[in-house]
């Protein structure tokens, strides 16, 4: 059997013995008795569990918070794991990050505190700056209940642009450290199996042998199957260290995204070609869920509240499939089929989502309306691709979430835009319009009448930001 090896906090450690599907933070409280790390929900969002993890990124170290609640126990091997047991020195000499809570006076019952320490640890690592939208980012992914925030934020600010501490220091010696730590790509225990392939070939392989295994890319969707509902899968093979799933590609045509390419991976592109999807991707999760979480993950799912898929219909990407019988390619419009269905054949994988870049004369907006501002499950989404001729819409591509069974286009509103003055007195009857196009559920985030007016209103919304000389935009204000 082979043995999970790892770097906890700074020392070699290898696991075994354990159920593969034992999550990360279960293992650190249960096993390593490291009790720092609390469980909060168990799914992500309150960031009590923050851990963080190491790995070679470009020949250097780099340090990014995530939630070990959400991770199953294989997923850690080959990083160095920190968590904030291992912050102190020897002489028990606080790490800034927690000497800048203590002197902001930033705790109060401190259940929280661990989640809050390490996530600013990352933060601190990063080398951004104090500014309030990177601290804000920065801090998204962990709630408080007790202190307001504010001197947390306080405390943020301090320890802001750049590492001063021994862990910087010798992070040259940690990634030659991580360099020579076994793979671990098969482990298994008590008839559970966890494969980990390296390479596009050895995932068919596996996928060859075990048909009916489950495949993880993030593990922020699957992991709350294993955290919350206590799953013990009998066969799990990630995606996550597949070379060629790991890629980003652009040229003039297009940005290409691998399947096992993380949210955060994909953001400085996003930022780059389609500004409005970054700040979408930004919303959809925490720093915690986007440095595990992938956009082929997403569109996998299938959900009808999945966030990027209307992004990636609007923009008429597409989705190439792999399988050992070849490669095949459709649009990602296509590919959904209806509710959480695909057109994944057996044996199938996403190797990549390629996403056509803008023409100099289109303008790409997304827009997610939630109960929360972040992290939120979204209630409706809508992206739109725009072109206009003498103030008359030549093209237009408007796809939506929230509003059906699934991701899709809105067909009739399209037609009654196309060729129109792009003014509001000419958006009067895009509410009839979208009626025809869906027929949306009540739900607990919003009803159906809700939805359409709400789906509405956001064309409105994007004739006014396209329009206007003073920027409209809510997040502006």
């Amino acid at each position: 059997m082979a043995e999970i090896r790892f770097l906890l906090n700074g020392e070699p450690h290898a696991a075994g013995g354990v159920s593969p599907t034992m999550t990360v933070l279960d293992w650190l409280r249960l096993k390593a008795r490291l009790t720092g790390t609390k469980e909060g929900c168990a799914e992500g969002d309150c960031g009590a569990c923050t851990i963080v993890l190491g790995r070679k990124a470009s020949g250097e170290l780099q340090y990014q918070a995530v939630n070990s609640c959400l991770m199953m126990l294989p997923q850690i091997a080959g990083c160095a794991v920190l968590t904030v047991d291992g912050l102190a020195a020897l002489d028990g000499t606080l790490h800034p990050v927690q000497q800048a809570l203590v002197d902001a006076d930033a705790t109060q019952c401190g259940f929280c505190t661990p989640g809050f320490v390490m996530a600013m640890f990352a933060f601190h690592h990063g080398g951004e700056g104090a500014e309030d939208t990177s601290i804000h980012e920065a801090l998204a992914g962990n709630l408080c209940r007790c202190t307001g925030y504010r001197s947390i934020v306080d405390a943020c600010r301090r320890i802001a642009s750049g590492p001063n501490d021994r862990f910087a220091s010798r992070a040259a010696a940690t990634a030659d450290a991580l360099h020579t730590l076994p793979a671990c790509t098969d482990y298994r225990h008590d008839g559970q199996i966890f494969l980990s392939p390296r390479s596009l070939a050895e995932l068919h392989a596996a996928r060859a042998a075990h048909p009916d295994a489950l495949l993880l890319a993030g593990g922020t969707d699957l992991g709350l199957r294993v955290s919350k509902d206590r799953e013990a899968f009998p066969i799990v093979i990630s995606t996550a260290e597949v070379g060629e799933l790991g890629q980003i590609a652009t040229d003039a045509q297009a940005l290409t995204i691998g399947g096992a390419v993380t949210y955060s991976q994909a953001l400085p592109y996003f930022d780059k070609h389609f500004p409005s999807f970054g700040m979408l991707v930004r919303r959809i999760g925490s720093r915690q869920i986007r440095n595990l979480g992938t956009i082929a993950g997403n569109l996998a799912t299938a959900s009808p509240i999945g966030d990027t898929l209307p992004c990636l219909i609007a923009l008429d990407a597409s989705v190439s499939l792999a399988s050992r019988a070849g490669e095949r390619t459709m649009p990602v419009e296509a590919f959904i089929t209806g509710y959480r269905k695909t057109a994944l054949a057996p044996g199938e994988v996403i190797a990549a989502i390629r996403i056509p870049l803008l023409a100099a004369d289109h303008r790409f907006a997304a827009y997610k309306l939630s109960k929360r501002f972040d992290q939120d499950i979204s209630t409706v989404v809508a992206a739109f691709r725009l072109a206009l001729t003498d103030d008359k819409v030549r093209e237009v591509r408007a796809a939506y979430g929230g509003m059906a069974a699934r991701a899709m286009r809105a067909l009739n509103l399209e037609a009654a835009l196309t060729g129109r003055e792009w003014t509001q007195e000419n958006l009067a009857d895009i509410d009839a319009a979208l009626g025809r196009d869906f027929t949306p559920m009540s739900d607990h985030r919003g009803g159906a009448a809700y939805r359409l007016r709400a789906a509405a209103g956001l064309v409105r919304r994007l004739q006014l930001e396209t329009t206007s000389r003073v920027p409209t935009g809510v997040e502006a204000l």
